[in-house]
Parts: C-alpha cells; structure tokens; sequence
C-alpha cells in the first residue's frame, strides 16, 4: 500500500483527536469491514449535507459533469477485492481533496474535521484488511474469477485508474476555478454523489 496516507495523517493528528470525541472507532476486526465501510460512508453523507446550509444558485451556471466512473454508478457485483479497493482509491483520493487548506469559512470546519478524520479512519481499517486478505488468501481472487469464466460471465471489475482520473478532473477544476466558494460547493455536492454510490457497495460486501 502507498505510505503517501501515513504522512498525512502524522501532518492532521490534532484532527483525528477531535473527531474521536465524535466518531467511535471500531476494533479493526475485517470480519466487520462491511460495517464500518456503511457506517463511515453514512455519515460522510450526512457531513457533506451539513457542511453548508445549501446550494448556492450562483453556482449552477458553474456546475460540471466529473463522469463517476460507470462501473461505480452500474452498481453490479465485481469481486470482494475490487470493491475493497475501488474503497481504497476513493477514500485516499477523497481525503487528498478534503485536506486541502483553500476551504472558505461558510463551510462548518467541525463537520470537514470529521470528515477527515472518516475517511482517514476508513484508510486505516482498509490498509490492514487487504494487506491481511493480500497475505492469507492469494489464491481466492484466481478462484473467484475462474468461477465467473466457466459461467461464460465476463468477470466485472472496478477500475481505480478511472476512479484516479475521475478524482484528478475534481482537483483540476478547483485549481482551475481558483478554489473559489462555488468550486467548493459543486464540488461537495459531486463528492457526496460519489459517496452515495459507494455506499450502495457496502451491501455486495455484506452479501459476500
């Protein structure tokens, strides 16, 4: 896994204390990543919502379509380790965006504060679990899609390549846009559009 979230979170410790007043931390038990993953992404949701009291129509002119990745919004039934993963991507590019220190002061700093600490969390709990999944089940992934090519099925599969460049497209219009207020608004909501979809995972992972 990449070290670039274990410098970061050294750089916002001060926010993850805060946010343990608010979110509980789960032991990290992967038998409960379904859980977790629903839970945090939930409340994300919900943050996002909060963040801003609501949208400005002097925005709307700005608004831009950022195309989510089709196999996120298909919601089909990829393999267990393609949608941790596709997790993975999401929540280390989420947080890279949500760090950044442009952010206008009509946003609720508590509600971004616990969104880092969230999404920072999720990383944390999905680092372990698919180092330990890497480690203890190398073969479960050939099995798996061995099933799905003797069915005559082609074997769906989630692309964090495209997640990366979905996300790259949201950080080159804030940079573009100057990471103006309204930037920030399109961008909260295209986020919490994202989030929602992946939310809907959380159950192949529960059906697993």
């Amino acid at each position: 896994m990449s070290a670039e979230p274990d410098v970061i979170r050294k750089c916002t410790w001060p926010v993850c204390l805060v946010g343990l007043f608010v979110t509980g931390i789960l032991s990290l038990d992967c038998s409960l990543l379904d859980v977790h993953l629903r839970r945090v992404t939930w409340q994300n949701l919900s943050l996002l919502s909060r963040m801003s009291k609501s949208f400005p129509i002097e925005c709307l002119r700005e608004s831009k379509a950022f195309e989510l990745p089709q196999e996120i919004l298909s919601h089909t039934q990829p393999l267990t380790r393609d949608i941790k993963e596709a997790f993975y991507e999401m929540s280390r590019q989420a947080f890279h965006i949500f760090i950044q220190d442009t952010f206008k002061s009509t946003w609720e700093e508590k509600h971004l504060r616990q969104v880092q600490f969230g999404l920072d969390q999720q990383l944390q709990y999905l680092e372990q679990c698919l180092e330990e999944e890497e480690e203890e089940n190398e073969d479960m992934r050939e099995m798996a899609e061995d099933e799905w090519t003797q069915s005559g099925a082609p074997v769906p599969q989630l692309s964090n390549l495209e997640l990366r460049r979905y996300f790259n497209r949201i950080d080159r219009f804030l940079k573009d846009k100057k990471y103006s207020h309204c930037a920030w608004e399109i961008v909260r909501v295209e986020i919490r559009r994202c989030f929602y979809f992946f939310h809907k995972f959380t159950a192949l992972l529960r059906r697993k």
